[in-house]
C-alpha cells in the first residue's frame, strides 16, 4: 500500500452501502437488520415469467424517508 493509503477498512453491509449513495444524491433512507422488516417474510419470485429467478438471496432492507416509498428490499438472484 502507498502512505497516502489508510491501513483500516471499514465493513459496511449492502443496506448501509446503498444508504450512503443515497444520501449522495440527497435521498434521506435508513438501513435495517437483515430479517426485520415485514416485506422480508414475504416470496422474493413467482414462478410463473420466465426470467425470475428460482433461488434469490435477501441482502436487507432499506427505509426511505419523506418519500412514497416506504421500504426497498435489496435481493441477489442467482
Amino acid at each position: 500500500m502507498h502512505d497516502t493509503e489508510s491501513d483500516t477498512f471499514v465493513y459496511q453491509s449492502w443496506p448501509e452501502k446503498f444508504v450512503g449513495m443515497l444520501k449522495e444524491i440527497g435521498v434521506e433512507s435508513e438501513s435495517k437488520e437483515i430479517g426485520t422488516d415485514e416485506i422480508e417474510t414475504d416470496d422474493y419470485y413467482s414462478r410463473y415469467f420466465a426470467q425470475t429467478p428460482r433461488m434469490v438471496t435477501n441482502r436487507g432492507c432499506i427505509e426511505v424517508k419523506n418519500s412514497n416509498i416506504d421500504a426497498v428490499q435489496i435481493i441477489q438472484k442467482g
